[in-house]
């Protein structure tokens, strides 16, 4: 009866994984949420494994998983940045773009159910970036500040594209590992 609960878990924490790593796409935390589930998989394990069963997932490739989670979410800070200096962005820019993305995410999500927070965070991006330029001493006209903005929302897209490849390695060595174990 163990056997089939650990079986049972496993197969759910991998298609409710699958579904993160698809989350990630759209902006969402899905890597942060696949490590938390299997935190709450592993503080649950006492509750259908046998005493003296090791838990689920190996708390050490759990903490790996949140050092490549916070690494994937370093990947898109800094490709939006880069994105946005590349194209000429003052650093007024560049903040105000993520700004705008992290802004944008939020409220796009529930508006457009899906897609909501991946759109929200384009454009959030790309008006904070507008606005970021357009403000301070020295600020740019709205035709000087679409090139920056532009490059600040293609880095927020290959930066949000980068963590893809991060959040389907964790899904996979925690499911292997709920599985191996």
């Amino acid at each position: 009866m163990e056997l089939a609960i650990v079986i049972i878990v496993g197969v759910l924490f991998a298609i409710i994984g699958l579904a993160c790593v698809a989350a990630v796409a759209l902006s969402l935390p899905g890597s942060w949420i696949l490590i938390a589930l299997a935190v709450i998989i592993n503080l649950t394990d006492g509750l259908y494994l046998a005493e003296g069963r090791d838990e689920t997932f190996d708390w050490r490739l759990i903490a790996a998983c949140i050092l490549l989670a916070a690494i994937g979410e370093l990947l898109e800070f800094l490709a939006g940045a880069l994105g946005a200096k590349t194209a000429g962005s003052s650093r007024r820019g560049a903040i105000g773009a993520l700004i705008g993305g992290v802004l944008g995410a939020i409220f796009g999500a529930p508006i457009g159910l899906i897609f909501g927070s991946l759109i929200g965070a384009v454009i959030g991006t790309f008006i904070g970036a507008i606005v970021g330029e357009m403000t301070g001493r020295e600020p740019s006209t709205v035709k000087e500040s679409i090139k920056p903005a532009t490059g600040a929302t293609i880095g927020r897209i290959l930066g949000t594209l980068s963590k893809l490849p991060i959040a389907f390695i964790i899904w996979l060595v925690l499911t292997i590992d709920a599985f191996w174990r």
